[in-house]
């Protein structure tokens, strides 16, 4: 971990950032973690066997992250935090970081990015050491996989982009710091790679991607024995969603 000089923050956050830090050591060691202090989600009786990383493709649209709480943790990535509080936000983009240090919210959660020099004068935020230089989602579900789960639920990684793969894909598009609708697809390249070699690297968990009916499925992945997708409509059903 990275070392972090107290001194630059106020009591409360230096309180909680020695909390989280003493949380990831014990999941690291294989030991029970402490609770969470000011949890957002602390009054509700949560699974502790299953996790949700939420990308941002537009096939995660009509999935209400509010009724994912009482089954499990959940791993956020960016401008989720606009409308949803995660246990985990994960931003590496600079500008991403930039607003959402702008709006102060690491100062109250739980915010995860990598080192950057940008960053240096910003308190309240978490470092993974080292960086991973991985994109925000893949560095959401690799985190979350090193938090001991059995399951995890892999939502909005819809890789291609949208009308037949030629244009940007994400439900905060044409909003501040995201490309444009009518933009060109992002190239999901990098991000399939990263996601194949956390599935890889993590064979005791069971991945499961929730995807739409018509959404790419990368072959690349079918072949681990721990990976399989269900569509959007039988997730909520599973969970008993609307």
């Amino acid at each position: 971990m990275v070392k972090i000089d107290k001194h630059q923050y106020t009591k409360e956050e230096w309180h909680r950032i020695r909390d989280e830090r003493r949380r990831e050591k014990a999941i690291k060691r294989g030991l029970k973690p402490p609770p969470v202090k000011n949890d957002p989600h602390a009054n509700t009786k949560r699974s502790k066997h299953q996790a949700f990383v939420l990308g941002n493709g537009t096939s995660r649209a009509d999935i209400i992250p509010d009724e994912l709480i009482v089954h499990g943790k959940i791993y956020g990535c960016n401008a989720l935090y606009r409308t949803f509080v995660p246990d985990y936000l994960v931003a590496v983009d600079v500008k991403m970081v930039l607003e959402i240090n702008k709006a102060k919210f690491q100062h109250k959660h739980t915010v995860w990015t990598n080192p950057n020099k940008a960053f240096q004068s910003m308190k309240g935020l978490n470092f993974f050491a080292p960086s991973k230089g991985w994109s925000s989602g893949p560095t959401a579900l690799w985190f979350a996989s090193q938090h001991g789960y059995e399951k995890i639920y892999i939502l909005g990684f819809d890789y291609k982009g949208l009308n037949d793969g030629s244009k940007f894909n994400n439900i905060y598009a044409d909003t501040p710091n995201y490309k444009k609708s009518l933009d060109g697809a992002t190239f999901y390249g990098n991000w399939l790679r990263q996601t194949k070699q956390v599935i890889k690297e993590n064979p005791n968990i069971q991945y499961i991607r929730v995807k739409l009916a018509d959404n790419f499925e990368p072959e690349e992945l079918n072949i681990f024995l721990n990976y399989k997708t269900i569509t959007v409509d039988q997730f909520k059903t599973q969970l008993n969603l609307s």
